[in-house]
């Protein structure tokens, strides 16, 4: 297909396609779709390797958040049986951390329900930040406590916070019909006072809200302008007792598209699949390998995913391996602030340059165009949808 020579074309070279040539990627038949993945898979393997990253997400403060975000099985009014409780000691986080470093993540994204922190919470997730890198060597650290206000991200990075995630979830366009209880603008300046604060940005997407092809397109390519080192994509994981727990909508094939489109958008950024993907990918969770560098291990915020050896054991029958501590994952002209995907100059790229908890807020499908995509599809799995039980919050040893 000449469509996909091009994207890989453009990919190797950090020149972003047109939102035509986007758009037509989430369009392709399921007749093409491993021929899409092969393409998309030139590209990672280009800035990235076989390499898989492993992040761990520890859920300091789970549920009870005044926010309205209808896909959010922790907001305001959720029906949903989570676990619900305050915020975890610096030694009680340190230690949930430790069972998915042991695991082989390089990575812990601290998460904190709510709007965003009080100044004191900062201090809070401090101590935690601190106790957490005394206690393990090398380990990144991601925080994720929402909508940020002066200096709270400059507090971090002071703490040794090495990265933080603020999700835009969806287009601009569509925000309003998902949360009403801040906007889109908000979520789009907690980024830039994380990136101004110096801490790597993480900014992703949730797949699956009855959002159109080209609300995905939107989304991903505002991602783009602002430039994140990682882009977690979120599967809607539909919970009962909240708004949206009937949209049953993607399909496995449709989200391999929607990976390859954020590939080819943004080819030497870190692409994580995040919560959502055992739910939706399912047997075809290898093929995705193909498309983004990073996972999480284990469970999620409020929702059980598959046992953290199985996630070892399906990187390396897919012939990837794991990244180690030591290895650097970002391409070096990122690692040295030469600019992000698209920093070319034949073209743009990632840019010039939410409370949605590390990427991990379950939940995705998309109203797609093509006949394979409708909802009739797919039916609801609600039989892979289980409810955390185990880990941070509770006495049961994480799944890790």
């Amino acid at each position: 297909m000449d469509l996909l020579n091009t994207l890989v074309d453009k990919g190797l070279r950090r020149e972003l396609p047109t939102r035509e040539e986007a758009l037509a990627v989430l369009a392709t038949s399921d007749d093409d779709l491993l021929d899409v993945v092969a393409a998309a898979g030139k590209v990672r393997r280009h800035w990235f390797g076989r390499r898989v990253k492993l992040n761990y997400l520890v859920n300091l403060k789970s549920g009870l958040c005044p926010e309205d975000c209808s896909y959010c099985s922790q907001r305001l009014g959720s029906e949903a049986g989570i676990l619900k409780y305050t915020w975890l000691k610096p030694d009680q986080a340190s230690e949930a951390a430790a069972a998915g470093l042991a695991g082989g993540a390089k990575r812990v994204c601290l998460v904190a329900s709510g709007r965003g922190p009080t100044d004191r919470d900062v201090d809070r997730v401090s101590d935690t930040i601190k106790t957490i890198k005394e206690q393990n060597a090398g380990v990144e650290v991601c925080a994720c406590l929402g909508l940020l206000s002066d200096g709270q991200a400059e507090r971090l990075r002071e703490a040794g916070a090495d990265a933080y995630n603020h999700n835009l979830n969806t287009s601009e366009g569509t925000y309003a019909d998902i949360t009403t209880t801040h906007t889109y603008a908000d979520r789009v300046d907690t980024v830039q006072r994380a990136h101004a604060a110096g801490l790597s940005a993480c900014s992703g997407l949730i797949a699956g809200m009855g959002e159109s092809d080209e609300d995905l397109v939107d989304v991903v390519y505002s991602l783009r302008e602002l430039d994140p080192d990682s882009v977690p994509v979120n599967f809607l994981i539909p919970f009962e007792g909240t708004p949206l727990a009937k949209e049953w909508n993607l399909t496995p094939q449709r989200c391999l598209r929607i990976l390859a489109m954020v590939r080819f958008v943004c080819p030497d950024v870190e692409v994580r699949i995040a919560g959502g993907r055992e739910v939706h990918l399912r047997t075809v969770q290898p093929l995705a390998l193909h498309l983004a560098n990073s996972i999480f291990l284990g469970d999620y915020l409020t929702s059980e995913g598959q046992a953290g050896k199985a996630d070892l054991e399906m990187i390396a029958d897919a012939g990837f391996e794991v990244e180690g501590a030591g290895e650097v994952t970002l391409p070096e002209h990122r690692v040295a602030g030469g600019g992000g995907c698209g920093s070319h100059e034949s073209g743009g790229g990632c840019g010039s340059h939410e409370g949605a908890g590390c990427g991990s807020h379950a939940g995705g499908g998309v109203c797609g165009s093509a006949p394979a995509d409708t909802p009739s599809a797919n039916e609801a799995r609600t039989d892979l949808v289980a409810v955390r039980r185990r880990g941070a919050g509770t006495d049961l040893a994480p799944n890790a």
